[in-house]
């Protein structure tokens, strides 16, 4: 039983818990609102806010969003827009934006030379 516990811990590591999965329509929503004007629905930061500090978010890992976005809610870390714009937002609807964005698929093309 004592060999068993790594790979059930491996296995629950590997395999997402559906209950705990972002809710991708609401969070399109909620992203369109709230975070298109800057980031872009797409996370291409192409729209109004587009400069050379505004970071692309397309494809973000979840986890990373979840971290980041809440952590400005918090107060944790500062920064005059994003600080604002994450205590506006629920603990859900974060993790519904996060879902959103971390679930745009990208392609990579390295440069031919």
């Amino acid at each position: 039983m004592k060999n068993l516990i790594p790979y059930l811990f491996l296995t629950l590591c590997l395999f997402q818990n559906p209950a705990y999965a972002g809710n991708l329509e609401a969070g399109k929503k909620k992203a369109q609102a709230v975070c298109a004007m800057c980031h872009g629905l797409d996370g291409q930061a192409t729209t109004a806010g587009n400069s050379a500090i505004m970071p692309n978010i397309t494809a973000q890992q979840k986890d990373y969003m979840i971290a980041k976005l809440s952590g400005y809610k918090s107060g944790k870390i500062q920064h005059p827009q994003m600080s604002i714009i994450a205590q506006m937002l629920t603990d859900e609807e974060i993790e519904n934006v996060a879902e959103w964005y971390s679930r745009i698929k990208i392609t990579i093309l390295l440069p031919e030379g």
